[in-house]
């Protein structure tokens, strides 16, 4: 059965590293059986409608280390598990106003309570952050550049892990719509 996916890749094309052209991650996605492969910026963000294919999320890895000589940890979920994330965040309201204000983390695996503590103990300046199993929700209205939460974030949690701003979380739900079943 015919499904359309969300898959985001963590740190490509950041500050020149692992450098992936969009056109050609494209094309690769094309060739492993992949449909109306979208992507949404240069960062990693791709859409598709999966035909069923078997082992997808190997063969794009491969497919990737043998193209590209580096294969990313990606997030792969269907639009219905990627909007249930999307619905769960508290800070949607405040997002709206400002996008860059409100980031999704979104998790291999749930964080421990102990991480849950002592990252909750670094929010100031009017941050909040909510955590799921399945993402964390920070809101930054200063800015993720000045966060000291953010910063701890990234090294706090050490599971797998990619973020992204609601400008961009909300603009990835908005093609993956385009694709038809």
């Amino acid at each position: 059965m015919s499904e359309v996916k969300v898959l985001l890749l963590r740190g490509v094309n950041v500050a020149g590293a692992n450098r992936l052209p969009m056109p050609e991650f494209r094309q690769m996605l094309l060739e492993q059986g992949l449909q109306q492969v979208h992507t949404h910026l240069q960062s990693g963000n791709v859409v598709y409608l999966d035909p069923g294919v078997e082992g997808v999320e190997s063969k794009i890895t491969a497919a990737m280390k043998q193209r590209f000589g580096f294969a990313p940890p990606m997030f792969v979920m269907t639009l219905a598990e990627y909007d249930a994330i999307l619905k769960a965040n508290p800070y949607k309201a405040q997002g709206a106003a400002d996008g860059a204000a409100v980031h999704t983390y979104f998790l291999a695996s749930p964080a421990s309570a102990s991480a849950v503590a002592a990252l909750s103990a670094h929010a100031a300046n009017g941050e909040q952050i909510l955590f799921t199993d399945k993402a964390v929700y920070l809101l930054a209205p200063n800015g993720i550049g000045r966060s000291v939460l953010a910063i701890k974030l990234e090294s706090g949690l050490t599971m797998v892990k990619t973020a992204r701003n609601q400008t961009s979380t909300t603009a990835i739900a908005t093609l993956a719509r385009t694709i038809t079943v």
